[in-house]
Protein backbone atom coordinates (compact mmCIF):
# COMPACT_ATOMS: atom_id res chain seq x y z
CA UNK A 1 0.00 0.00 0.00
CA UNK A 2 1.93 2.96 -1.27
CA UNK A 3 -0.49 5.60 0.29
CA UNK A 4 -0.44 3.83 3.90
CA UNK A 5 2.48 6.25 6.12
CA UNK A 6 1.69 9.35 4.19
CA UNK A 7 -2.38 8.73 5.51
CA UNK A 8 -0.95 7.93 8.67
CA UNK A 9 0.68 11.41 8.71
CA UNK A 10 -2.40 13.19 7.20
CA UNK A 11 -4.53 11.81 10.37
CA UNK A 12 -1.95 12.87 12.93
CA UNK A 13 -1.57 16.28 11.58
CA UNK A 14 -5.38 16.91 11.41
CA UNK A 15 -5.72 15.69 15.14
CA UNK A 16 -2.47 16.98 16.37
CA UNK A 17 -4.46 20.64 17.39
CA UNK A 18 -6.95 18.52 19.55
CA UNK A 19 -4.47 16.75 21.42
CA UNK A 20 -2.31 19.86 22.69
CA UNK A 21 -4.93 22.18 22.95
CA UNK A 22 -3.12 24.17 25.70
CA UNK A 23 0.01 23.79 24.14
CA UNK A 24 -0.04 24.65 20.58
CA UNK A 25 3.98 25.02 20.18
CA UNK A 26 3.73 21.15 20.47
CA UNK A 27 1.36 20.83 17.32
CA UNK A 28 4.28 20.57 14.63
CA UNK A 29 6.87 18.89 17.03
CA UNK A 30 4.69 15.91 17.14
CA UNK A 31 3.71 16.05 13.21
CA UNK A 32 7.84 16.16 13.22
CA UNK A 33 8.68 13.43 15.39
CA UNK A 34 5.88 11.08 13.75
CA UNK A 35 7.62 11.72 10.48
CA UNK A 36 11.14 10.83 11.96
CA UNK A 37 9.65 7.57 13.61
CA UNK A 38 7.63 6.31 10.13
CA UNK A 39 11.49 7.20 8.48
CA UNK A 40 12.63 4.63 11.37
CA UNK A 41 10.06 2.08 10.60
CA UNK A 42 10.68 2.10 6.85
CA UNK A 43 14.50 2.11 7.39
CA UNK A 44 13.87 -0.80 9.73
CA UNK A 45 11.42 -2.86 6.99
CA UNK A 46 8.28 -2.74 5.78
CA UNK A 47 5.56 -4.56 7.54
CA UNK A 48 3.06 -6.49 5.53
CA UNK A 49 0.65 -4.81 3.48
CA UNK A 50 -2.11 -6.23 5.07
CA UNK A 51 -0.59 -5.62 8.79
CA UNK A 52 -0.20 -2.02 7.29
CA UNK A 53 -4.08 -1.74 6.42
CA UNK A 54 -5.55 -2.99 9.54
CA UNK A 55 -2.71 -0.60 11.49
CA UNK A 56 -4.33 2.27 9.55
CA UNK A 57 -7.47 1.21 10.07
CA UNK A 58 -7.76 0.77 13.84
CA UNK A 59 -5.74 3.86 14.23
CA UNK A 60 -8.75 5.81 12.15
CA UNK A 61 -11.21 4.29 14.33
CA UNK A 62 -9.83 5.03 18.06
CA UNK A 63 -9.37 8.65 17.33
CA UNK A 64 -12.76 8.66 16.18
CA UNK A 65 -14.05 7.69 18.72
CA UNK A 66 -11.87 9.59 21.18
CA UNK A 67 -12.21 13.05 18.51
CA UNK A 68 -15.05 12.52 16.13
CA UNK A 69 -15.01 11.17 12.74
CA UNK A 70 -12.87 13.46 9.76
CA UNK A 71 -14.77 15.59 8.17
CA UNK A 72 -12.65 14.04 4.65
CA UNK A 73 -12.20 11.05 3.67
CA UNK A 74 -8.44 9.43 3.26
CA UNK A 75 -6.09 11.07 0.33
CA UNK A 76 -6.47 8.17 -2.02
CA UNK A 77 -10.70 9.47 -2.70
CA UNK A 78 -10.69 10.05 -6.27
CA UNK A 79 -8.00 8.69 -7.50
CA UNK A 80 -7.82 5.42 -9.95
CA UNK A 81 -5.69 2.30 -8.77
CA UNK A 82 -3.42 2.77 -11.62
CA UNK A 83 -3.09 6.86 -10.43
CA UNK A 84 -3.00 5.44 -6.90
CA UNK A 85 -0.03 2.95 -8.19
CA UNK A 86 1.56 5.93 -9.84
CA UNK A 87 1.59 7.64 -6.51
CA UNK A 88 4.69 7.48 -4.80
CA UNK A 89 3.63 10.40 -1.86
CA UNK A 90 4.14 8.62 0.90
CA UNK A 91 6.76 7.89 4.04
CA UNK A 92 7.84 4.45 3.42
CA UNK A 93 10.85 6.11 1.85
CA UNK A 94 12.08 8.34 4.06
CA UNK A 95 15.90 7.57 3.97
CA UNK A 96 17.98 10.69 4.10
CA UNK A 97 18.24 12.91 1.20
CA UNK A 98 22.14 13.48 2.24
CA UNK A 99 22.58 10.11 2.31
CA UNK A 100 21.74 9.08 -1.13
CA UNK A 101 24.65 8.74 -3.19
CA UNK A 102 21.80 9.76 -6.30
CA UNK A 103 21.01 13.00 -4.74
CA UNK A 104 22.96 16.08 -6.41
CA UNK A 105 25.06 18.31 -4.00
CA UNK A 106 25.50 22.37 -3.72
CA UNK A 107 23.85 24.41 -6.47
CA UNK A 108 22.56 23.48 -9.34
CA UNK A 109 20.86 25.35 -12.00
CA UNK A 110 17.77 24.78 -13.66
CA UNK A 111 16.86 21.64 -16.15
CA UNK A 112 15.33 24.58 -18.23
CA UNK A 113 18.30 26.26 -19.09
CA UNK A 114 20.40 23.27 -19.90
CA UNK A 115 22.84 22.18 -17.36
CA UNK A 116 21.31 18.81 -16.62
CA UNK A 117 23.75 15.88 -18.68
CA UNK A 118 22.19 15.58 -22.14
CA UNK A 119 19.67 18.38 -21.20
CA UNK A 120 19.45 20.27 -24.58
CA UNK A 121 21.23 23.79 -25.03
CA UNK A 122 19.19 26.61 -23.38
CA UNK A 123 16.52 27.94 -26.27
CA UNK A 124 16.83 31.47 -28.12
CA UNK A 125 14.05 33.29 -27.25
CA UNK A 126 10.63 32.41 -29.25
CA UNK A 127 11.60 28.85 -29.86
CA UNK A 128 9.19 26.30 -28.31
CA UNK A 129 8.87 22.93 -27.42
CA UNK A 130 7.39 20.71 -30.05
CA UNK A 131 6.61 17.07 -30.26
CA UNK A 132 9.12 15.73 -31.78
CA UNK A 133 11.57 16.78 -28.89
CA UNK A 134 13.67 13.29 -28.28
CA UNK A 135 16.12 14.62 -26.14
CA UNK A 136 13.43 16.58 -23.74
CA UNK A 137 11.38 13.50 -23.75
CA UNK A 138 14.15 11.07 -23.14
CA UNK A 139 14.90 13.68 -19.52
CA UNK A 140 11.48 12.57 -18.13
CA UNK A 141 12.96 8.87 -18.06
CA UNK A 142 9.99 7.69 -20.63
CA UNK A 143 8.13 7.59 -16.87
CA UNK A 144 4.58 9.14 -16.70
CA UNK A 145 3.40 12.24 -15.16
CA UNK A 146 2.00 10.65 -12.16
CA UNK A 147 5.78 9.14 -11.35
CA UNK A 148 7.42 12.44 -12.44
CA UNK A 149 5.31 14.49 -9.50
CA UNK A 150 5.41 11.39 -6.74
CA UNK A 151 7.05 12.02 -3.53
CA UNK A 152 9.37 10.25 -1.36
CA UNK A 153 8.26 11.96 2.09
CA UNK A 154 8.96 14.94 4.12
CA UNK A 155 11.99 16.23 3.77
CA UNK A 156 11.56 19.02 6.42
CA UNK A 157 8.79 20.64 8.59
CA UNK A 158 9.52 24.48 9.71
CA UNK A 159 7.97 25.86 12.46
CA UNK A 160 9.86 29.10 13.38
CA UNK A 161 6.02 31.56 12.36
CA UNK A 162 4.03 28.88 14.76
CA UNK A 163 0.42 29.85 14.72
CA UNK A 164 0.70 33.15 12.45
CA UNK A 165 -0.05 31.94 8.71
CA UNK A 166 2.25 32.09 6.28
CA UNK A 167 1.13 32.81 2.67
CA UNK A 168 4.00 33.16 0.84
CA UNK A 169 7.06 30.45 0.37
CA UNK A 170 9.52 31.27 -2.42
CA UNK A 171 12.69 29.79 -3.37
CA UNK A 172 15.90 31.63 -4.65
CA UNK A 173 16.32 31.73 -8.36
CA UNK A 174 18.35 29.01 -9.43
CA UNK A 175 19.07 27.67 -5.86
CA UNK A 176 18.18 24.17 -5.01
CA UNK A 177 18.16 25.17 -1.18
CA UNK A 178 17.63 28.52 -0.25
CA UNK A 179 14.26 29.45 0.67
CA UNK A 180 12.17 32.90 1.97
CA UNK A 181 8.99 32.88 4.26
CA UNK A 182 6.70 35.46 4.68
CA UNK A 183 4.25 35.24 7.98
CA UNK A 184 1.33 37.63 9.60
CA UNK A 185 3.59 37.23 12.92
CA UNK A 186 5.72 40.05 10.48
CA UNK A 187 8.37 38.55 9.96
CA UNK A 188 10.33 36.75 7.01
CA UNK A 189 12.26 34.28 7.59
CA UNK A 190 15.18 32.51 4.88
CA UNK A 191 16.18 29.15 5.30
CA UNK A 192 18.73 26.62 3.71
CA UNK A 193 17.83 22.93 2.86
CA UNK A 194 21.64 21.95 2.35
CA UNK A 195 23.87 21.52 2.87
CA UNK A 196 23.80 20.00 6.56
CA UNK A 197 20.71 19.57 8.02
CA UNK A 198 18.11 21.77 7.52
CA UNK A 199 17.88 25.68 9.27
CA UNK A 200 16.61 28.93 10.14
CA UNK A 201 19.37 30.90 8.51
CA UNK A 202 18.17 34.86 10.01
CA UNK A 203 14.71 36.04 10.85
CA UNK A 204 14.03 39.06 9.05
CA UNK A 205 12.30 42.04 11.94
CA UNK A 206 11.05 45.64 10.98
CA UNK A 207 7.20 45.30 9.95
CA UNK A 208 4.67 46.48 12.57
CA UNK A 209 2.08 43.90 10.83
CA UNK A 210 1.91 40.73 8.96
CA UNK A 211 3.78 39.97 5.70
CA UNK A 212 1.47 39.05 3.15
CA UNK A 213 4.15 38.62 0.34
CA UNK A 214 7.95 38.41 -0.60
CA UNK A 215 9.83 38.37 -3.32
CA UNK A 216 13.57 37.72 -4.76
CA UNK A 217 15.54 39.72 -6.77
CA UNK A 218 17.25 37.62 -9.93
CA UNK A 219 20.46 37.36 -8.72
CA UNK A 220 19.01 36.38 -5.15
CA UNK A 221 21.04 39.49 -3.50
CA UNK A 222 18.02 41.50 -2.47
CA UNK A 223 14.19 40.66 -1.00
CA UNK A 224 11.24 42.94 -0.78
CA UNK A 225 8.26 42.35 1.22
CA UNK A 226 4.87 44.00 1.24
CA UNK A 227 2.98 44.27 4.85
CA UNK A 228 0.16 44.97 6.28
CA UNK A 229 1.68 47.68 7.78
CA UNK A 230 1.28 50.26 4.52
CA UNK A 231 5.42 49.50 3.59
CA UNK A 232 7.36 48.37 1.37
CA UNK A 233 11.01 46.90 2.76
CA UNK A 234 13.99 45.76 1.01
CA UNK A 235 16.10 43.32 2.67
CA UNK A 236 19.84 41.66 2.30
CA UNK A 237 19.20 38.26 2.90
CA UNK A 238 22.93 37.64 3.69
CA UNK A 239 23.01 39.32 6.71
CA UNK A 240 19.20 40.38 7.61
CA UNK A 241 20.14 44.11 6.93
CA UNK A 242 16.76 46.28 5.91
CA UNK A 243 17.97 48.02 3.41
CA UNK A 244 15.30 50.85 2.34
CA UNK A 245 11.49 50.90 3.80
CA UNK A 246 9.21 52.94 1.52
CA UNK A 247 5.82 53.98 2.69
CA UNK A 248 2.67 53.65 0.63
CA UNK A 249 1.41 57.22 -0.22
CA UNK A 250 -2.15 56.22 0.44
CA UNK A 251 -1.49 54.71 3.90
CA UNK A 252 -3.29 51.56 2.57
CA UNK A 253 -1.98 47.85 3.07
CA UNK A 254 0.44 46.76 0.66
CA UNK A 255 -0.83 42.66 0.12
CA UNK A 256 1.44 41.94 -3.06
CA UNK A 257 4.69 42.36 -4.40
CA UNK A 258 6.93 41.66 -8.01
CA UNK A 259 10.20 42.33 -8.85
CA UNK A 260 10.42 43.06 -12.93
CA UNK A 261 12.17 40.39 -14.76
CA UNK A 262 14.29 42.63 -17.19
CA UNK A 263 14.96 45.05 -14.65
CA UNK A 264 15.25 44.49 -11.20
CA UNK A 265 15.47 48.16 -10.01
CA UNK A 266 12.08 48.26 -10.17
CA UNK A 267 9.51 46.36 -8.16
CA UNK A 268 5.88 46.82 -8.12
CA UNK A 269 3.58 46.64 -5.37
CA UNK A 270 -0.65 46.23 -4.76
CA UNK A 271 -2.46 47.84 -2.56
CA UNK A 272 -5.64 47.18 -0.30
CA UNK A 273 -6.75 50.47 -1.92
CA UNK A 274 -7.47 49.04 -5.72
CA UNK A 275 -3.49 50.56 -6.72
CA UNK A 276 -0.44 49.12 -8.57
CA UNK A 277 2.96 51.32 -8.88
CA UNK A 278 5.94 50.31 -9.71
CA UNK A 279 8.39 51.66 -7.15
CA UNK A 280 12.17 52.31 -7.85
CA UNK A 281 14.25 50.71 -5.41
CA UNK A 282 17.48 52.22 -5.78
CA UNK A 283 15.65 56.05 -4.81
CA UNK A 284 12.59 54.70 -2.96
CA UNK A 285 10.44 56.81 -5.04
CA UNK A 286 7.27 55.40 -7.26
CA UNK A 287 8.25 55.52 -11.11
CA UNK A 288 6.92 58.25 -12.96
CA UNK A 289 3.61 57.21 -14.80
CA UNK A 290 3.82 53.49 -12.92
CA UNK A 291 0.62 53.29 -11.31
CA UNK A 292 -2.98 51.75 -12.22
CA UNK A 293 -6.13 51.42 -10.59
CA UNK A 294 -8.09 48.22 -10.23
CA UNK A 295 -12.06 47.65 -9.49
CA UNK A 296 -11.54 46.32 -6.33
CA UNK A 297 -8.16 45.36 -3.58
CA UNK A 298 -4.81 44.33 -5.53
CA UNK A 299 -4.45 40.50 -4.34
CA UNK A 300 -1.98 39.26 -6.78
CA UNK A 301 0.24 40.40 -9.35
CA UNK A 302 2.82 38.48 -12.10
CA UNK A 303 4.81 39.73 -14.78
CA UNK A 304 5.08 37.44 -18.78
CA UNK A 305 8.16 35.89 -19.39
CA UNK A 306 8.97 38.88 -21.26
CA UNK A 307 8.58 41.46 -18.79
CA UNK A 308 6.94 43.28 -21.01
CA UNK A 309 3.00 42.62 -19.88
CA UNK A 310 2.14 42.92 -15.57
CA UNK A 311 -0.79 40.95 -14.43
CA UNK A 312 -3.12 41.86 -11.61
CA UNK A 313 -6.09 40.63 -10.06
CA UNK A 314 -8.79 41.86 -7.37
CA UNK A 315 -10.98 40.97 -5.08
CA UNK A 316 -13.61 41.88 -7.57
CA UNK A 317 -12.53 38.58 -9.73
CA UNK A 318 -11.18 41.25 -12.22
CA UNK A 319 -7.90 40.40 -13.93
CA UNK A 320 -6.55 43.18 -15.81
CA UNK A 321 -2.90 43.67 -17.59
CA UNK A 322 -0.53 46.87 -18.55
CA UNK A 323 2.21 47.29 -20.61
CA UNK A 324 4.96 47.87 -18.70
CA UNK A 325 8.35 49.84 -20.26
CA UNK A 326 11.25 48.19 -18.16
CA UNK A 327 13.89 51.12 -18.80
CA UNK A 328 10.97 53.60 -16.49
CA UNK A 329 8.36 51.72 -15.39
CA UNK A 330 5.45 53.38 -17.03
CA UNK A 331 2.54 51.42 -17.04
CA UNK A 332 0.27 51.52 -19.45
CA UNK A 333 -3.75 49.51 -19.08
CA UNK A 334 -4.73 47.29 -21.83
CA UNK A 335 -7.21 44.82 -20.98
CA UNK A 336 -9.28 43.76 -18.14
CA UNK A 337 -11.45 40.30 -18.11
CA UNK A 338 -14.16 39.92 -15.40
CA UNK A 339 -12.96 35.81 -14.71
CA UNK A 340 -15.32 35.30 -11.51
CA UNK A 341 -17.95 37.52 -10.54
CA UNK A 342 -18.37 38.43 -7.23
CA UNK A 343 -15.56 36.47 -6.04
CA UNK A 344 -11.53 36.81 -5.75
CA UNK A 345 -8.57 36.37 -7.52
CA UNK A 346 -5.65 35.30 -4.75
CA UNK A 347 -2.89 34.05 -7.21
CA UNK A 348 -1.30 34.95 -10.69
CA UNK A 349 1.67 32.49 -12.63
CA UNK A 350 2.33 33.66 -15.77
CA UNK A 351 4.32 30.62 -18.23
CA UNK A 352 5.69 31.25 -22.15
CA UNK A 353 4.45 28.09 -22.45
CA UNK A 354 2.48 25.38 -20.56
CA UNK A 355 3.57 22.37 -22.69
CA UNK A 356 5.00 20.75 -25.78
CA UNK A 357 1.34 19.95 -26.52
CA UNK A 358 -0.03 23.30 -25.56
CA UNK A 359 2.87 26.05 -26.52
CA UNK A 360 1.03 29.55 -26.14
CA UNK A 361 1.39 31.44 -23.18
CA UNK A 362 -0.06 30.60 -20.33
CA UNK A 363 -1.69 32.15 -17.27
CA UNK A 364 -2.85 30.20 -14.36
CA UNK A 365 -5.61 31.96 -11.99
CA UNK A 366 -6.62 30.66 -8.33
CA UNK A 367 -10.32 32.36 -8.63
CA UNK A 368 -12.52 32.23 -5.39
CA UNK A 369 -14.55 30.56 -5.05
CA UNK A 370 -13.32 26.81 -5.54
CA UNK A 371 -11.51 27.56 -8.54
CA UNK A 372 -8.03 26.87 -10.38
CA UNK A 373 -8.11 28.07 -14.26
CA UNK A 374 -5.61 27.83 -17.17
CA UNK A 375 -5.96 30.40 -19.94
CA UNK A 376 -4.02 31.27 -23.07
CA UNK A 377 -3.15 34.07 -23.52
CA UNK A 378 -4.00 35.73 -26.85
CA UNK A 379 -4.05 39.13 -28.24
CA UNK A 380 -7.18 40.99 -28.95
CA UNK A 381 -8.03 41.80 -32.08
CA UNK A 382 -7.65 45.51 -33.48
CA UNK A 383 -6.84 46.21 -30.04
CA UNK A 384 -3.37 44.18 -29.61
CA UNK A 385 -3.89 43.76 -25.89
CA UNK A 386 -3.05 40.85 -24.28
CA UNK A 387 -6.46 38.88 -23.93
CA UNK A 388 -7.69 35.28 -22.19
CA UNK A 389 -9.02 32.48 -23.37
CA UNK A 390 -9.84 29.33 -20.63
CA UNK A 391 -8.20 26.04 -21.42
CA UNK A 392 -8.97 24.30 -18.65
CA UNK A 393 -10.62 24.84 -15.08
CA UNK A 394 -9.96 22.62 -12.29
CA UNK A 395 -11.92 22.34 -9.03
CA UNK A 396 -10.49 23.74 -5.61
CA UNK A 397 -11.63 23.59 -2.01
CA UNK A 398 -11.24 27.77 -1.58
CA UNK A 399 -13.37 30.00 0.46
CA UNK A 400 -11.59 32.20 2.36
CA UNK A 401 -8.16 32.29 2.60
CA UNK A 402 -5.59 33.34 -0.38
CA UNK A 403 -4.54 30.58 -2.17
CA UNK A 404 -1.79 30.22 -4.22
CA UNK A 405 -0.62 28.15 -7.20
CA UNK A 406 2.26 27.70 -9.32
CA UNK A 407 3.47 25.96 -12.62
CA UNK A 408 5.80 22.73 -11.97
CA UNK A 409 9.16 24.50 -13.10
CA UNK A 410 10.49 22.08 -15.90
CA UNK A 411 7.12 21.14 -17.63
CA UNK A 412 8.06 22.07 -21.04
CA UNK A 413 10.50 19.24 -21.07
CA UNK A 414 7.78 16.76 -20.79
CA UNK A 415 4.82 14.61 -22.33
CA UNK A 416 2.28 16.59 -20.73
CA UNK A 417 2.45 19.34 -18.30
CA UNK A 418 1.35 19.94 -14.46
CA UNK A 419 0.58 22.42 -12.11
CA UNK A 420 0.49 22.74 -8.09
CA UNK A 421 -2.34 24.59 -5.96
CA UNK A 422 -3.10 24.96 -1.98
CA UNK A 423 -6.46 23.89 -0.65
CA UNK A 424 -8.80 24.84 1.91
CA UNK A 425 -8.73 21.19 2.26
CA UNK A 426 -5.31 20.69 3.81
CA UNK A 427 -4.12 19.18 1.12
CA UNK A 428 -1.65 20.24 -1.73
CA UNK A 429 -2.95 19.04 -5.38
CA UNK A 430 -1.35 17.92 -8.43
CA UNK A 431 -3.23 18.87 -11.83
CA UNK A 432 -2.27 17.23 -15.09
CA UNK A 433 -3.16 20.84 -17.88
CA UNK A 434 -3.78 17.83 -20.71
CA UNK A 435 -7.00 16.05 -19.43
CA UNK A 436 -10.14 17.39 -19.65
CA UNK A 437 -10.97 14.79 -16.91
CA UNK A 438 -10.09 13.27 -13.78
CA UNK A 439 -7.07 15.30 -13.98
CA UNK A 440 -5.70 15.05 -10.58
CA UNK A 441 -1.99 13.07 -10.76
CA UNK A 442 -1.58 13.75 -6.79
CA UNK A 443 -2.34 14.71 -3.46
CA UNK A 444 0.18 15.34 -0.56
CA UNK A 445 -1.44 15.49 2.97
CA UNK A 446 0.32 16.14 5.94
CA UNK A 447 -0.71 19.99 6.81
CA UNK A 448 -2.87 20.86 9.88
CA UNK A 449 -4.70 24.10 8.18
CA UNK A 450 -5.55 25.05 4.88
CA UNK A 451 -2.32 24.97 2.79
CA UNK A 452 -2.06 28.83 1.47
CA UNK A 453 1.58 28.83 -0.96
CA UNK A 454 3.53 26.13 -2.84
CA UNK A 455 6.66 26.92 -4.72
CA UNK A 456 9.03 24.29 -6.47
CA UNK A 457 13.21 24.80 -6.41
CA UNK A 458 14.37 25.34 -10.07
CA UNK A 459 15.07 22.06 -10.43
CA UNK A 460 11.90 20.23 -8.70
CA UNK A 461 13.45 18.15 -6.43
CA UNK A 462 12.10 20.03 -3.52
CA UNK A 463 8.60 21.18 -2.85
CA UNK A 464 7.56 23.92 -0.44
CA UNK A 465 4.40 24.24 1.12
CA UNK A 466 3.16 26.24 3.55
CA UNK A 467 -0.55 26.71 5.60
CA UNK A 468 -2.67 28.29 7.61
CA UNK A 469 -1.29 27.20 10.96
CA UNK A 470 2.05 28.77 10.58
CA UNK A 471 3.55 25.24 9.26
CA UNK A 472 6.04 24.86 6.22
CA UNK A 473 6.69 21.62 4.77
CA UNK A 474 9.37 20.25 2.35
CA UNK A 475 8.31 17.58 0.43
CA UNK A 476 11.53 15.34 -1.60
CA UNK A 477 10.80 14.55 -4.98
CA UNK A 478 11.11 10.76 -5.49
CA UNK A 479 12.83 10.92 -8.95
CA UNK A 480 15.00 14.16 -7.90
Amino acid sequence: MAAVWQQVLAVDARYAAYRTPRWPQFRTQYVRRRSQLLREQAKGGEPEGATRRWYLRVRARLLAQRYGALSEAGSCRGHSGSALRGSRTTLDRMEDFEDDPRAPRGHRRSLSRGSHPGAPPERPPGVVPTPLAEASRAMAGDTTLGENYAFAGVYHVFDQHSDSAVPRVQFAHDDRHLLACCSLDGTISVCRLAPGPPAVLRVLRGHGAGVADVAWSLANDVLVSASLDATLRLWAPADGRCIRRVADPDGAALLCCAFQPLNNNLTVVGSARHMVRVVNISTGKAARGGAGRLPGRVLALCFDAAGRVLWAGDDRGSVSSFLCDPNTGRLTKASRVVVQAGGSITSLSARAWASREAPDPSLLVNACPDRLLLFRVVEEEGSGAPGLRLRRSFPTRHREQPLRSCFCPLMSFRQGACVVTGSEDACVHFFDVGRSARATVNTLQGHGGAVLAVAFNCDESLLASSDATGTVIVWRRQHA
